[in-house]
């Protein structure tokens, strides 16, 4: 997920993510997964996720762990 500059602080972000969460819930999803960047960019990305009750976790799917990728989970 990205918000352009112009449009960041003003919870857009948030409120996509809590529409998401709410969707996986609604259809009976037991766990959301996700992955981000490790790099300083991502650092408000990895705070937004953190924020929403996600938690790091290790890599999923054909995922493999690298440098550059950050992964998190939250059990609903």
């Amino acid at each position: 997920m990205h918000t352009v500059e112009a449009a960041r602080g003003q919870g857009i972000g948030r409120a996509m993510v809590d529409h998401l969460i709410a969707v996986a819930r609604e259809r009976g999803f037991r766990r959301v997964s996700l992955e981000t960047g490790t790099g300083p960019v991502f650092a408000p990305a990895r705070a937004l996720y953190a924020g929403a009750g996600f938690e790091p976790c290790e890599p999923f799917g054909d995922y493999r762990r690298t440098d550059n990728n950050f992964y998190m989970t939250m059990y609903l």
